[in-house]
């Protein structure tokens, strides 16, 4: 609180913090590297990255057409 060159006593608002959003972790980028044991290209993401298993890719392509 501050005066204000008068008697009474003025409440003067502090100023709000803005809310600005957080920056995102960034996410990896997928390379193409060729597999040492198969001699194919495949996607990498790097250390870290969820493996995706046979199955899963199994089951993912069962709806493909």
């Amino acid at each position: 609180m501050r005066k204000r060159g008068s008697s009474k006593k003025q409440v003067i608002p502090k100023r709000r913090r803005s809310a600005l959003p957080r920056k995102r972790k960034a996410q990896a980028k997928a390379k193409i590297v060729i597999d040492p044991l198969t001699g194919f290209p495949v996607l990498t993401l790097g250390p870290g990255a969820p493996v995706l298993t046979h199955k899963e890719v199994q089951e993912i392509l069962s709806d493909f057409p």
